[in-house]
């Protein structure tokens, strides 16, 4: 398991959420679910370590 930063932007507002995550098996998990403007599927998600 490896902490990262994850950078999430919202394609549909603009809105930018910078969370903490973890990454297992090729995959990030941060609990993020959705946007402020309900959008739960169309995301850019950029990575970076802590």
């Amino acid at each position: 398991m490896t902490r990262v930063k994850v950078s999430i932007r919202c394609n549909r507002c603009g809105e930018r959420f910078v969370l903490r995550g973890k990454k297992e098996k090729g995959r990030i998990d941060t609990g993020f679910k959705r946007c402020l403007c309900d959008n739960e599927h169309d995301f850019q998600v950029d990575e970076g370590n802590v």
